[in-house]
């Protein structure tokens, strides 16, 4: 049975008013038309595919949650074509924003797919899916595949074969998910007593300080997309003497200070990826690195090497799984802020090929961003940036969840002092 992890249950709880509320999403856009039949046959593709997962209780104190194969999903939100309701460019964002509610996959379908036609004749489709499903690579792979499965590749059909053997062996074995939740809860119970026995035969570090964002009733989250030609891109990282990912947390950082953040020292969060193939869900680990206003691409690139060698540990030294045998609300109490820092940079790397046309329509824009439905208690993170690449083009999605206006102003002066110039998503 496949089990949710620490980290998908982290995000699990934030639907329930425990943490940051934060729901992916991956945008993609076509200069023509779409049809909506083809949109419905994407979605059938994704429903019979890997976001088809529902959270399942366990019947067993100290078990942790399962994941259960369903086809249920939400039905394809699509804006129909129609003058009075195509959206401008500017709509576009605050489109995108509204589509996260009821995405708790244990009470309701996980994901939702959406689709809108655009003003210029073009069409923008959205997925969004709860973070406990899938992290931002993960989300891709699930889109990857079913575009492929719709263009007929084999590796998709393969995909839904095993997606739909799953559900197969799962009705097969229903009847031994009592002892399975036996089973699992001792070996949770093992390593957890296990765990915090070392940890207290060792001395239990000090937990790490974890700083409290002010009370700011004026924060609000404010988003944006621009798109880079890759070639110049990487020359100015080249030239800085950084790389392009150093180049992308050096701008983030910078965006921030030229927002009005007033600290001389930025600590950035940096997930990292941790699969060893694609795969639909959360694996991820992060690190973290502090950032000077005398810093460059260069010597960011050498803190991020270093970086990526650690990773943030469990709460004060005890095996992370502790989090999985306690209460809810007490779970969270522990994990509280884990991960936050000022900034937030997620490179989410190269797109698939995939991803270049849905169809017959090719895509001119594509980017992968968090939103945060329903937001009311902000975190520490004020920034979060999202860079990804398809073919010739950069991404760079920025969220902003911090007081200030002039998200794109900042933008502007950041990128011209780097010497990049941005063109519209």
């Amino acid at each position: 049975m496949d089990r949710l992890t620490v980290v998908d249950e982290i995000f699990l709880r934030t639907h329930r008013g425990m943490g940051t509320p934060i729901a992916l999403q991956g945008l993609w856009r076509t200069p023509d038309t779409m049809d909506p039949a083809l949109l419905q046959q994407i979605h059938h593709e994704l429903s019979r595919g890997q976001l088809g997962r529902r959270v399942v209780r366990a019947r067993v104190p100290g078990a942790r949650r399962a994941w259960q194969p369903t086809v249920r999903a939400h039905p394809l939100d699509y804006l129909a074509a129609d003058a009075h309701r195509a959206l401008s460019e500017g709509e576009i964002l605050p489109w995108a924003d509204t589509l996260g509610a009821d995405l708790d996959p244990e009470f309701f379908p996980g994901w939702r797919l959406s689709a809108a036609p655009l003003a210029d004749g073009g069409t923008v489709v959205a997925l969004t899916c709860s973070h406990a499903l899938a992290d931002a690579r993960g989300l891709i792979h699930a889109v990857a595949l079913a575009l492929r499965s719709l263009n007929g590749t084999p590796a998709g059909h393969a995909s839904i074969a095993v997606a739909s053997t799953a559900r197969h062996q799962h009705r097969e074995r229903s009847a031994d998910e009592s002892r399975s939740d036996w089973a699992d809860a001792r070996a949770q119970w093992a390593t957890v007593l296990g765990g915090t026995a070392r940890a207290l035969r060792n001395g239990v570090p000090r937990p790490p300080e974890t700083i409290a964002p002010p009370a700011d009733p004026g924060r609000t989250v404010r988003s944006s997309l621009l798109a880079f030609d890759a070639g110049q891109w990487d020359s100015v990282a080249t030239e800085a003497g950084g790389t392009p990912n150093s180049l992308f947390i050096y701008l983030v950082a910078n965006i921030l200070w030229e927002n009005g953040f007033g600290d001389d020292t930025i600590t950035a969060s940096l997930p990292v990826d941790t699969r060893d193939e694609p795969r639909v869900d959360n694996d991820l680990a992060v690190t973290e690195i502090r950032i000077d206003r005398a810093d460059t691409p260069e010597t960011i690139r050498v803190k991020a090497r270093d970086a990526y060698l650690r990773r943030m540990s469990a709460p004060a030294g005890l095996p992370e799984e502790i989090l999985q045998v306690l209460p809810d609300r007490l779970a969270y109490k522990l994990s509280k802020g884990a991960g936050e820092r000022d900034i937030l940079c997620s490179n989410i790397g190269t797109m698939p090929d995939a991803l270049s046309t849905v169809g017959p329509h090719e895509c001119t824009r594509v980017a992968a961003r968090a939103i945060h439905p329903g937001i009311t208690d902000f975190p520490r993170t004020r920034l979060s940036g999202y860079l990804s690449r398809l073919a010739d083009t950069y991404t760079l999605a920025l969220v902003s969840l911090d007081t200030h206006e002039s998200l794109t102003a900042a933008a502007d002066r950041a990128l011209s002092k780097a010497g990049l110039s941005a063109d519209t998503w």
